[in-house]
């Protein structure tokens, strides 16, 4: 290995040290307790080597994020790979993503508060951009599904949106009932029930409304359910995640062992 490459690998290696230190500081003393001097100092490096990896506390929680989203990848493979109907391997991914949150709700957490205009907006375009091309294999799979079932005929070419357009309905869909889900006591307020329950009916809703055959009568509680556990089992192995397996608090979250790689 000649010096370049050697030390390039150091670098990359403290990096992550850097980002593992972070991220137990996070999940310890929480999220707005983060100091980048902390940082360094349990990880024996001065703080002018720490910001030779990132600019600011801004580009680091970005890093972090992004290398957090990344933990989806292999859950999201699954289902966008799975020999099933394209509208069962939509579903499948709302169903990755629930799992994902269920194993590492601190990880969630972060990326709220990074995608707010405080961390992102403040954060390097550098950082951004990163962050953005780190993330794209995630868009592409779920572009996948909906150009697949648009060449299946499950879907109509003639939709008026495009693949990127469609796949981001039930990305929205999913993400504001995960930050509805983690404000604590804010939608048991309204005795909905389980919300990831009525999450899989409002994406049922949306498909529907897309046209996306085999079209689903999401007023069927037996049968909606019935189809999310057939889902887990076949594509994760897996039992399906409901709102009572989602830790609110901080201390829950840092105490759960994650069931997904990071």
């Amino acid at each position: 290995m000649s010096t370049k490459d050697r030390r390039l690998r150091e670098r990359a290696e403290r990096e992550q040290r850097f980002l593992d230190k972070a991220q137990e500081l996070i999940q310890r003393d929480g999220l707005m307790s983060l100091q980048m001097g902390r940082i360094a100092e349990e990880c024996d490096y001065a703080i002018g080597t720490l910001y030779q990896h990132f600019a600011s506390k801004e580009d680091l929680l970005v890093t972090l994020a992004t290398r957090n989203c990344l933990s989806r990848v292999g859950l999201f493979e699954r289902a966008a790979r799975w020999h099933g109907p394209s509208r069962e391997r939509m579903l499948a991914i709302a169903l990755a993503d629930l799992m994902v949150i269920r194993a590492q709700p601190e990880h969630f957490r972060l990326a709220q508060f990074v995608w707010t205009d405080v961390i992102w907006g403040a954060a390097s375009p550098q950082a951004r951009q990163r962050s953005l091309e780190a993330s794209a294999p995630l868009g592409a799979l779920i572009d996948g599904i909906v150009e697949d079932a648009i060449a299946a005929g499950d879907l109509r070419a003639d939709i008026g949106l495009s693949p990127q357009a469609v796949g981001i309905g039930p990305w929205t869909l999913s993400l504001g009932m995960h930050t509805l889900s983690h404000a604590e006591g804010l939608l048991e307020a309204y005795a909905l029930g389980d919300p990831y329950r009525l999450l899989m009916k409002h994406l049922h809703f949306l498909l529907n409304g897309y046209g996306w055959q085999p079209l689903f009568d999401p007023v069927d509680d037996e049968a909606l359910d019935a189809l999310n556990a057939r889902l887990c089992r076949s594509v994760f192995d897996s039992t399906c995640p409901h709102a009572h397996d989602i830790p609110f608090t901080p201390t829950a979250a840092a105490g759960l062992r994650a069931e997904v790689s990071p």
